[in-house]
């Protein structure tokens, strides 16, 4: 098996990981933890689509011969995920800063223990 497709599989096995931990889960940190896992495999997965064996990281110099341009992985993927990390990264905090908000407004974590829409 090559290397694209064990970590593609091992995306999609985080990804459904997180689903079954945001799905499953009444405790809002842990639905919270299964979100991040989630984004975790989403972020494989776009990494290793991204990837083509045996091209080149696309760092452009003086010395770079002429068929540069057919030998090199396409950055986008790789710009993509790096973006959603640093999104994720705020709306896990956000996520968190919530949870904390709603455990002092009500007093638990569960989230089906919560009667009140509003706070």
């Amino acid at each position: 098996m090559s290397l694209n497709v064990v970590a593609t599989v091992c995306g999609f096995v985080l990804l459904l990981i997180g689903l079954w931990g945001i799905m499953t889960r009444r405790n809002i940190v842990k639905m919270i933890i299964g979100f991040s896992i989630m984004d975790t495999g989403i972020h494989l997965i776009i990494v290793s689509i991204g990837y083509i064996k045996g091209r080149t990281a696309p760092i452009v110099d003086q010395t770079v011969p002429g068929d540069f341009a057919a030998r090199m992985v396409d950055p986008v993927p790789s710009a993509l995920v790096l973006t959603a990390i640093v999104i994720g990264l705020a709306v896990t905090a956000l996520m968190l800063s919530y949870a904390i908000r709603l455990y002092k407004a009500a007093g638990t974590a569960n989230v089906q223990d919560i009667k009140e829409l509003k706070w």
